[in-house]
């Protein structure tokens, strides 16, 4: 079965619209549609929903204070966190640096 190809036209002036990707402030990755005659952009109700999905995980993220502990720095996880990944005390994990902040990977 042959993949079927989206193929949108402008609601203004009824040219062929093109799907792109933006990314906003929060780095919350979104596609869009744009007009490749007036630039008019919308988005659909599936890329909508996505970037929705994104905003709610943006939400449910908890907001932390960076201490000194002598001359490293460090900031308290969270007990939801803690809970909800099983974390124990003494165990390993990996920082990786990400593009913008990091991502703490459990050494399992």
């Amino acid at each position: 079965m042959e993949a079927v190809m989206k193929e949108r036209k402008c609601w203004e002036c009824k040219s062929p619209m093109k799907e792109f990707v933006g990314v906003d402030s929060h780095e919350v990755t979104y596609k869009y549609w744009e007009c490749t005659k007036c630039g008019d952009k919308v988005l659909d109700m599936e890329q909508l929903h996505e970037a929705a999905e994104q905003y709610r995980k943006l939400k449910k993220a908890h907001s932390v204070t960076i201490s000194r502990w002598g001359t490293a720095l460090a900031f308290r996880i969270p007990k939801q966190i803690v809970v909800s990944q099983k974390i124990k005390p003494g165990e390993k994990v990996i920082i990786q640096e990400e593009k913008i902040g990091f991502r703490i990977i459990p050494e399992k």
